[in-house]
């Protein structure tokens, strides 16, 4: 079995690319009607997979901002562990909060950090997934539209014109 939609894509191709010509036409050629079949259902049920693929590159973005949630609570706590020390002491409470205020917004800064280059990354991994989608099916459209061009352009021959082998596949009448 193919390892891809391009590959399957790539096999859809030949498949027509090779059959043989329809008699008394250059233009259109005879196709296995189930081999295509099964080649269009092999293309179809891989979309499911680059799905998935999409699926886990949101799982490891939501798991990168529950990383930083927790990098920044710890930080957190961290900040007001170290306040509460420095305020039990009178000298230096001044100082405390003033460290204390800062490690709460070099955390915060962290975290929006963390959360924004999670969020670009994901974003930048759908979208580039999206894009291999889309031209994925604009490969798929254009080869069926190809396949119709190559195998549904004119009606069937007349009764017995085709020496008694098997009928030409006609793609417009499948779509009814």
């Amino acid at each position: 079995m193919a390892s891809g939609v391009e590959e399957l894509l790539d096999m859809l191709f030949e498949m027509i690319d090779e059959a043989k010509n329809a008699p008394f036409s250059n233009d259109k050629c005879i196709v296995e009607r189930d081999r295509a079949l099964d080649l269009i259902d092999d293309i179809r049920s891989q979309f499911p997979m680059e799905l998935g693929e999409a699926r886990k590159m949101m799982a490891n973005r939501a798991e990168l901002v529950a990383s930083a949630k927790r990098e920044a609570e710890s930080i957190r706590k961290a900040a007001e562990d170290k306040a509460r020390q420095l305020l039990a002491e009178d000298v230096i409470t001044l100082q405390a909060k003033q460290r204390a205020n800062e490690m709460m917004q070099t955390a915060e800064e962290r975290s929006r950090e963390l959360k924004r280059s999670a969020n670009e990354y994901c974003e930048d991994a759908l979208r580039r997934t999206e894009e291999a989608v889309a031209e994925a099916y604009d490969e798929i459209k254009k080869s069926r539209a190809r396949f119709r061009a190559a195998a549904g352009v004119s009606a069937a021959p007349a009764a017995g014109a085709n020496g008694g082998s098997r009928p030409i596949y006609d793609a417009a009448a499948d779509e009814d």
